[in-house]
């Protein structure tokens, strides 16, 4: 690979890693009012690391930067509570959950969770040493889960062109693109579309949208043909 190439290819696998972690950990971790300010403060979503140029990437940059001025000079708590409420009414449901955080549930006549698709996820992360924090007591295929699987995998990639390690490289991608694939492709812009659609808030519209330009761009960077998506 031509340094000019190596140099390009660090620098997309870094974004991808940089934004997929960042989603994940938001899609997947408990509200947390001071966290949530900190990404306020450090203007986060000034720009994207990955995908930039996507228009779901471009609209999700849009939202959360109104999102971000609007709340400048601090997360009020009338704000954090509509978050909140804006949670539970998306993701955990007051009857009928609006955009399940699970993947199982797409994959499910009866919507249930831990299902087959789960115990697949959880094999992929037990073959790169990785098991979900509260195994057991949860689905391992939650979305933000299945996010920081793919920084992780973009992380062993940049590892890779670290060390000047074409093989493990090509390991790195490859893996990306058989989960991706299997997995995230299948079911993501699913959820993604579902949250554009019923969120009430600047900030889970924006991150659908972010999320969604995250999957095209991963699918366009692997020459990914995107699957056929399920339905819920």
């Amino acid at each position: 690979m031509q340094e000019n190439n190596i140099s390009d290819m660090r620098s997309v696998v870094l974004g991808e890693s940089l934004l997929f972690h960042l989603l994940g950990k938001i899609l997947y971790l408990d509200l947390d009012h001071a966290w949530l300010e900190s990404l306020i403060h450090e203007d986060v979503f000034s720009e994207a690391p990955f995908g930039a140029g996507q228009p779901e990437t471009e609209m999700g940059l849009e939202l959360l930067q109104r999102w971000t001025h609007e709340n400048q000079n601090g997360l009020a708590p009338q704000q954090f509570k509509a978050l909140q409420n804006d949670h539970l009414q998306l993701f955990v449901g007051l009857g009928k959950v609006i955009a399940p955080l699970w993947g199982s549930v797409y994959f499910s006549e009866k919507k249930l969770l831990f299902q087959e698709q789960t115990l697949q996820v959880r094999e992929w992360y037990a073959r790169f040493g990785l098991q979900a924090e509260r195994l057991n007591s949860e689905p391992d295929d939650n979305i933000g889960l299945e996010m920081l699987f793919i920084a992780h995998l973009a992380s062993l990639a940049l590892q890779a062109i670290e060390q000047d390690d074409p093989p493990a490289l090509d390991a790195a991608l490859q893996a990306q693109r058989d989960f991706l694939s299997d997995h995230l492709l299948r079911w993501g812009p699913v959820w993604a579309k579902l949250v554009k659609q019923h969120a009430s808030t600047d900030f889970y519209r924006g991150i659908a949208h972010l999320t969604h330009g995250a999957f095209l761009a991963a699918a366009d960077m692997l020459q990914i043909k995107m699957p056929k998506e399920v339905s819920l």
